[in-house]
């Protein structure tokens, strides 16, 4: 709570329209890096959303100050980042302009400097969230209105996301309202040998959709395994969240009626074995495992 107060605070001094009691801008995302300087990466969303926040910490791991506003584009919405591997390059899903950008931070500062923005393959896609494979060879881009899941190789040399033509539905093909689903989040188990993907639907009639997918060695994608509907919509939500020691277990998230669900994946099957109801109005958005 404590980090999220202190991002919207310090977006706000980079467009002071941001600051107006009638704007729509709010904080939406928060990564911490895990290697020294271990700054704070954020993003505010919706309208004035074209810069990101780099805060520093405290010994302790308290946010210090803001130490950096860096530029995206004046139509940016970043809704998910993602570090490599190395922490050397970060990559943003940016849902509003329709790119993926790439930046490469300061290994002393941790500040970020530009390297490229890249188009989204289809006006329609909107990239909303990231993820990378343990190797770092190959970058997995959920599109929220494209319902699929497109995969990109990291050129070795400029480390520039590649698209590889390579897609794989969120929601059933050839489903007669696909304007009634929007994708979620996307996301590797412990071992990275599996990757996860939802989709939420648009009326509390209609199912979202759980996806899993096997990954070979090097991270590409060797088959999808199931597309699965979730209980719900998933309202806002129907975020997954697998487990941080173990390929057994994962949670999914729901708002729609407010709920947290534990799945086992064996045999690359998933058993759903435990839910906990919280009758709270907007519970469920994510879920985070901690031992």
């Amino acid at each position: 709570m404590v980090s999220i107060s202190m991002y919207k605070t310090s977006s706000l001094t980079v467009v002071a329209m941001a600051s107006k009691s009638d704007t729509n801008t709010r904080a939406i995302f928060v990564l911490a890096a895990r290697q020294p300087p271990y700054n704070v990466y954020g993003n505010p969303f919706y309208d004035h959303a074209g810069h990101g926040n780099v805060f520093s910490v405290t010994k302790d791991g308290a946010l210090e100050k803001n130490i950096q506003n860096y530029e995206y584009s004046p139509k940016t919405g970043i809704h998910g980042m993602v570090f490599d591997p190395t922490e050397t390059y970060l990559y943003s899903a940016d849902l509003r302009a329709n790119k993926i950008w790439t930046h490469k931070k300061d290994e002393v500062t941790g500040q970020l400097s530009l390297v490229n923005a890249l188009d989204a393959p289809d006006p329609g896609d909107h990239p909303r969230w990231v993820a990378i494979h343990p190797g770092g060879h190959y970058l997995y881009v959920l599109m929220e209105a494209g319902n699929r899941l497109a995969v990109y190789v990291i050129d070795e040399q400029t480390h520039i996301p590649i698209f590889t033509h390579l897609t794989y539905p969120l929601i059933p093909p050839g489903i007669p309202n696909p304007k009634m689903y929007r994708s979620d989040v996307c996301t590797l188990s412990h071992s990275g040998k599996y990757l996860y993907a939802t989709s939420r639907a648009n009326a509390f009639n209609l199912t979202g959709y759980i996806a899993a997918f096997a990954l070979g060695p090097s991270g590409i994608i060797e088959r999808q395994i199931c597309l699965n509907p979730t209980p719900t919509s998933g309202g806002h939500s129907n975020a997954v969240s697998p487990c941080d020691w173990s390929d057994e277990w994962l949670a999914l998230t729901d708002d729609q009626e407010g709920w947290l669900e534990i799945y086992r994946w064996k045999e690359e099957f998933l058993h759903r074995v435990a839910r906990c109801n919280v009758n709270e109005p907007g519970f469920g958005m994510n879920a985070i495992w901690y031992d």
